[in-house]
């Protein structure tokens, strides 16, 4: 529940990382549901956090791309005539999140909560190929992850 709002999600986590910094569950799910508050009231997904090798194989079989990136977002297509709340599947790759949070000087839970809010996002549809996408998306990081009481991802608050 956030702000008394009550958002229904099935959230599954899996921990594929021999990471030791991990945000505790509960963030996780703190999060997602803020991320989807106003936008889906009911949904299912989940979260993988990986490491490296498992990071750059699927960047690879899925977007031809080589070596490991922070988040993959793979959202659920789902078939005509079927109802589902699936949402689909975010892969975040732990030790890239410790690297960009040091590289960028931001604080290590702040790059994790935005990795998040940025995958669900992607999942929702959104995309940031072109210069107006990138805006919209970007501006709405900042709006989420304000309310949750980080600093702005970008350095600045986007107005569209």
């Amino acid at each position: 529940m956030i702000l008394g709002i009550i958002v229904s999600i099935e959230l599954e986590l899996q921990i594929a990382s021999l990471a030791k910094t991990l945000p505790h569950p509960a963030q996780f799910r703190e999060w997602v549901s803020l991320t989807l508050w106003q936008r889906i009231d009911t949904a299912e997904l989940t979260i993988r956090i990986v490491d490296e090798e498992e990071s750059a194989d699927l960047n690879w079989q899925y977007r031809k791309k080589r070596g490991a990136t922070n988040v993959l977002s793979f959202p659920y297509e789902i078939p005509p005539g079927i109802a589902s709340n699936l949402l689909g599947d975010i892969i975040i790759c732990a030790p890239i999140i410790e690297e960009e949070a040091k590289k960028y000087h931001k604080p290590l839970l702040a790059h994790w909560a935005h990795m998040v809010v940025h995958g669900i996002l992607h999942l929702l549809g959104y995309n940031h190929e072109l210069k107006t996408e990138a805006i919209e998306m970007e501006s709405l990081e900042t709006e989420i992850l304000l309310q949750l009481n980080f600093p702005p991802p970008y350095g600045e608050i986007f107005k569209l």
